[in-house]
């Protein structure tokens, strides 16, 4: 929003000179930007697989099946695993996870979205001792709201940062201070990358923008597609705002510096232990560690998706999280991730 403001008028709030000593003229303030990338074509639009294309959900017990008196399993590990420093699942998993930062194996990322508590599990980090705003649980049972995943331990109902409310004005209201979310920046060597067509909703059409004529055959999957997780405890206390959530994983003193990297698919409450996802294999890079956010941030991270020429409005809020991967679909292949020097 551009605000203009006349020289003369600043120039008697702030006392500096004499309105008679100003030029006549005005300033453009630009507050809270509705500002947009202009209009044009999206290459990526529609590229999301279709029903019936072949990744559709599965039932998770057909990852494993009898050939010749012999289990087999599919290559199809699940996320959101368990992270904790030593975990291994009991899937065989023969794609490897990308271990280094994805800019230098050629992926950007193509869109940022979170969850209502974390979909991953971090002993002592987000787990079942973690807590948040004492009735939500019973609030979103009640009124048959997405599912929670697991919180944080950093919150305190005495500290005013963790209970001061945040007035939203570009993420949904349902936000909340004091809640744990976890955010997901999906990458892919396909997407648009550099482009204004970068960032997209649904993030299946940026992961698989240009697939048709970038696939490299000789390349893994899990080395051409992945996601960032990074989960956050919101507090209203701007000594915790960063101004670019939009781009990646903060990587920040003790932010994005423990990080687990596995073989995993994409998430989200339509997959379970039940029902699972064909988007696998793919490379998850997950914080280890829960970390304090401002509100402010989280709404500046929404303000830049308002902004990309793709419509994000529909990731401006909270999805649901799916529940913690069984160890019999979850992926043996956690590595620690190796920061760039």
């Amino acid at each position: 929003m551009k605000l203009s403001i006349a020289t003369t008028v600043l120039a008697a709030v702030f006392g500096s000179a004499s309105a008679a000593d100003c030029p006549d003229a005005t300033v453009d303030l630009y507050l809270d930007s509705d500002l947009k990338v202009r209009d044009g074509p999206n290459p990526c639009e529609g590229t999301k697989p279709a029903p019936g294309a072949g990744f559709d959900n599965f039932p998770c017990g057909d990852i494993y099946t009898m050939v010749n008196d012999v289990i087999e399993m599919k290559d199809a590990p699940q996320a959101g695993s368990n992270v904790t420093v030593g975990y291994k699942g009991d899937l065989n998993s023969t794609q490897t996870p990308l271990t280094t930062a994805y800019y230098l194996n050629g992926l950007c990322p193509v869109n940022v979205h979170w969850h209502l508590g974390a979909e991953h599990y971090s002993v002592g980090e987000f787990d079942e001792t973690g807590s948040g705003p004492s009735d939500i649980h019973e609030r979103r049972r009640l009124a048959g709201k997405v599912r929670q995943g697991f919180q944080c331990s950093h919150y305190d109902a005495n500290d005013p940062k963790f209970t001061t409310p945040y007035e939203w004005k570009h993420c949904d209201s349902s936000m909340e201070v004091g809640q744990t979310y976890e955010v997901h920046w999906p990458h892919s060597a396909f997407g648009a990358c550099g482009t204004p067509d970068q960032f997209q909703y649904p993030f299946y059409d940026g992961v698989f923008c240009h697939i048709a004529t970038r696939y490299n055959v000789e390349k893994q999957l899990s080395h051409q597609i992945g996601v960032q997780g990074q989960i956050f405890t919101i507090v209203n206390d701007e000594s915790y705002y960063y101004p670019d959530m939009i781009k990646g994983m903060i990587v920040d003193g003790d932010y994005g510096q423990d990080i687990a990297a596995y073989t995993g698919s994409t998430t989200g409450t339509t997959r379970n232990n039940t029902m699972c996802s064909a988007y696998s294999p793919i490379t998850w890079q997950v914080d280890r560690k829960c970390h304090l956010i401002s509100a402010s941030a989280f709404d500046k991270m929404c303000e830049d998706m308002k902004a990309q020429r793709d419509d994000m409005s529909d990731d401006l809020y909270a999805h649901g999280a799916r529940e913690l991967v069984n160890s019999t679909y979850a992926g043996d292949n956690q590595a620690d991730y190796v920061a760039p020097p």
